[in-house]
């Protein structure tokens, strides 16, 4: 690839969100989607050592390119919908969407199929899954819950994937999700930081600091580069 992984992984990521948006899937299937894709292939390919090693050997991955990246992360929303019986999404479809998204290279029925062997599909320990589970906790215990806006904290996940800053690498998802859910509506302003720490028995300061990182990519993203 011409362009360094870094750049090619964020313009696939912003491909598989505008193809979730195109197909008009759940919530959970996006970021199940962006889960797989972002957090395990895209990890085992820049960094082995912590990826499983099984999607790296793919043939479709040979050589690697930002088409391929594209297939793969198709893939990746065709196996989250799979998993949401509600809203499951043919193989036709899917490829359809694929030649109309992917300009460089035509990929087959098969190649489809094909992709999808050897893809690691434990996607339950998602961020959204942890996110959405804080946050219906909280709405269900406090009145304050009303104000926070669940829409705000995706369009927060959007960006973190997109920029896939050190934060979105590192962090176990879990205390991603309490940061993201403590961001204050007004500086200085933490109500949710005692509540989130107590749920997930987290250091204050780790979510501190998960905090101040992910509002500076809110308020200067262009400021904000991949680590």
């Amino acid at each position: 690839m011409s362009s360094s992984f870094a750049e090619v992984r964020a313009r696939v990521v912003e491909l598989l969100i505008v193809s979730a948006e195109r197909l008009n899937v759940s919530p959970i299937v996006k970021y199940s989607a962006l889960s797989l894709f972002a957090d395990r292939l895209c990890r085992s390919l820049s960094d082995p050592a912590r990826g499983s090693g099984a999607d790296i050997d793919h043939w479709l991955l040979r050589p690697l390119t930002e088409s391929s990246l594209q297939l793969f992360a198709l893939i990746s929303l065709w196996i989250s919908c799979k998993m949401d019986n509600s809203r499951p999404l043919s193989v036709k479809r899917l490829k359809s969407l694929g030649d109309n998204m992917i300009k460089d290279q035509h990929f087959t029925t098969r190649d489809y199929i094909e992709a999808v062997s050897g893809f690691e599909i434990g996607v339950l320990n998602t961020l959204f899954a942890h996110l959405e589970n804080l946050y219906l906790q909280f709405i269900g215990i406090a009145k304050m819950g009303e104000m926070v806006k669940f829409e705000a904290c995706t369009s927060i996940m959007d960006l973190l994937y997109e920029k896939e800053i050190k934060p979105m690498r590192h962090s176990d998802p879990r205390i991603l999700a309490a940061s993201i859910l403590a961001i204050p509506k007004q500086m200085c302003e933490f109500p949710l930081l005692p509540w989130v720490t107590f749920r997930g028995c987290f250091n204050e300061d780790d979510v501190l600091k998960l905090v101040g990182d992910i509002l500076k990519l809110v308020l200067c993203p262009s400021n904000m580069k991949p680590f």
